[in-house]
């Protein structure tokens, strides 16, 4: 958060600036269609909306509003919620200070939806100089991301690791989903310049659909995951030499890592 900065991370973590770089990468088919990008809430045509859509903030996380049904949605409220999110700078909750960069905006997504019409479910995968190492899978998420239950799956979902400590005890096994290795192909292409990254996506009708990238999940603060996950991953980042200027390092310290220590440690 502090020392590795580069302009590249700040374009990723913007939720309009992503797709621009998706494109270049040849993986704009991954993206969920685009309705509308506007600088304040009072652009927003919601007329012209279909009945269902995502509205988002691109300068943060969490500022987002889903609606199922536009007949019952309060307008005028959605607006001042958005021009709230729009004046607030996300750097300062969380010390993200990549987000200080970002030019607040808001866009409008088609709205995502399983088979049965509830929110999809979230597969965030963790990658390290290009590589993935493992997967959470997140069921049961509200639209305001609360209520979701994580469940974390080793780099070819062979085999659950306990690293979330809410799930810890759940014999639940969950079934590798058809687009997972579309998805590893994917994250690998677009995470190969950074240290670290998350890449989210969604599987609709077995396509997967990009959601974000994520440089410091949670502020990298989550209370969620156990002692054993935090000093697994943790090994396998490297960080830049706290000498740096500020900028980080022009080719992001994007060193080849032999994974060291243990294997990741399993549920069986």
């Amino acid at each position: 958060m502090f020392y590795w900065r580069h302009p590249l991370k700040v374009l990723c973590s913007d939720k309009y600036g992503l797709r621009a770089y998706v494109q270049e990468k040849k993986l704009g088919h991954l993206l969920p269609e685009l309705l509308g990008v506007y600088k304040d809430g009072s652009e927003v045509d919601f007329a012209a909306l279909p009945e269902r859509f995502a509205l988002k903030c691109t300068h943060g996380w969490g500022f987002n509003i889903i609606c199922r049904d536009k007949r019952q949605l309060n307008v005028a409220k959605a607006r001042r919620q958005l021009d709230a999110w729009l004046g607030t700078d996300f750097s300062t909750v969380f010390g993200e200070i990549h987000y200080a960069a970002i030019q607040p905006r808001i866009i409008c997504e088609t709205f995502l939806a399983d088979a049965a019409g509830r929110l999809p479910v979230d597969y965030k995968l963790y990658c390290f100089a290009g590589k993935v190492n493992c997967v959470m899978v997140c069921l049961d998420r509200g639209a305001d991301g609360e209520g979701a239950r994580h469940f974390f799956y080793d780099r070819n979902w062979e085999h659950r690791l306990s690293y979330a400590r809410s799930t810890a005890h759940e014999e639940r096994l969950l079934p590798r989903i058809e687009a997972y290795f579309e998805m590893i192909e994917a994250a690998e292409i677009l995470s190969r310049p950074f240290p670290f990254v998350r890449v989210d996506f969604y599987s609709i009708a077995g396509r997967p659909l990009i959601g974000e990238m994520t440089f410091s999940p949670s502020g990298c603060v989550d209370t969620d995951l156990t002692d054993l996950a935090q000093e697994e991953l943790g090994r396998w980042i490297v960080l830049p030499d706290s000498s740096l200027d500020g900028q980080g390092s022009g080719d992001g310290g994007n060193q080849r890592m032999e994974r060291p220590g243990a294997g990741n440690r399993k549920i069986r």
